[in-house]
């Protein structure tokens, strides 16, 4: 047997399927990083006025960098709910819904106990999550008991949050001026706002449910095979229903950033959420039929999705690019990672 033949295996191997998609996303985020200063350089040494060197390029500074924290941080954390809820093979599409009655609830609570932290308001927080966790129990169990489809019931659980939040502003924008609470986005650390290191802890405690915990690797379970699970004896519903949850808690959590970061709750603050979260948990590497992928493959599909947005702005592209951008990611990610001869799709 030749040396050339004895390579072709190992070259399959290498890339193999599995390969590329486990490392898809990080090889993407790494050219866009690389990509978007180099056009940009080189639009100003066509124009006259390039940089010296290319690491000179606006898009590689710090404020730059913490432009992007801030923009991903909300969706991160709605995108680490949804993350849970793929896993398990289901689709959870309530997000905008469960963003904005989290919001408005949270800053009328805020405003009623004492409109600062260092009052009684600072208990709108932890009632926000609970608002979350709530609603996701409640979109759990129109899911389960009803037998309905999980992407069905979770949009309608999404319209009926953002009807409800609709009745409860009625359509006005309630403003949070609290400057401990707004430290959020106006104090930072090393140069980053603390929102971006909330949300970094919140990942971190995602991580810690998904990969050392019962209930973390019960999504696993039932994402990767519903009829085995239940022949081992697992309790399906109890574990999607308790899934559902805790998105909802992570939604809450998500909220909580967006209000930070504009000092306003109201009907629209979940607004974009969905196509967001979804396109970020998808193209970073989570399969759409459960069971693969997880919170850091979310992180990296969030960094894509907004270095894919920053650069766009940075380098003067309109804002319809982008979308047309994400969709053909979206695409793409799909078509790789999915095998269409054995596909068994939302549960």
């Amino acid at each position: 047997m030749t040396d050339s033949t004895m390579m072709l295996p190992s070259v399959s191997r290498l890339l193999s399927r599995e390969r590329l998609v486990r490392w898809a996303p990080i090889l993407v985020l790494g050219l866009l990083v690389l990509f978007f200063p180099f056009f940009e350089w080189l639009m100003d040494f066509l124009e006259g006025k390039g940089h010296a060197y290319l690491f000179d390029s606006r898009f590689f500074s710090i404020r730059n960098a913490a432009r992007i924290g801030i923009a991903a941080s909300p969706g991160l954390m709605v995108a680490v709910g949804v993350t849970f809820i793929i896993l398990m093979g289901s689709i959870d599409l309530s997000m905008e819904g469960t963003v904005s009655v989290c919001a408005v609830l949270f800053a009328f609570v805020f405003l009623a106990w004492g409109a600062t932290l260092a009052s009684w308001a600072w208990l709108a927080v932890p009632l926000a999550l609970v608002v979350g966790a709530a609603m996701g129990f409640v979109n759990g169990l129109v899911h389960i008991w009803l037998k309905i489809p999980s992407f069905m019931a979770s949009l309608a659980m999404g319209f009926v949050g953002t009807g409800l939040a609709l009745i409860l502003t009625g359509g006005d924008r309630i403003r949070i001026e609290d400057e401990l609470f707004r430290s959020l986005l106006t104090e930072r650390i090393f140069n980053f706002p603390v929102m971006v290191y909330v949300a970094f802890f919140f990942l971190l405690v995602a991580w810690f449910i998904q990969s050392r915990t019962t209930l973390g690797r019960n999504f696993y379970a039932v994402g990767g095979g519903e009829e085995l699970a239940h022949a081992s004896g697992l309790n399906v519903e109890r574990v999607r229903l308790m899934g559902f949850t805790l998105a909802g808690v992570f939604f809450a959590v998500g909220a909580l950033l967006a209000v930070g970061r504009i000092g306003i709750a109201e009907t629209a603050t979940g607004n974009n959420f969905l196509f967001i979260s979804i396109t970020t948990v998808v193209v970073g590497g989570t399969a759409l039929w459960g069971g693969i992928g997880g919170v850091w493959n979310t992180l990296v599909g969030v960094l894509i999705v907004n270095v894919i947005n920053n650069g766009m702005i940075v380098i003067g592209l309109p804002a319809f690019f982008q979308d047309g951008v994400l969709g053909i990611l979206v695409i793409l990610a799909v078509a790789l990672s999915v095998n269409r001869r054995s596909t068994s799709f939302v549960k």
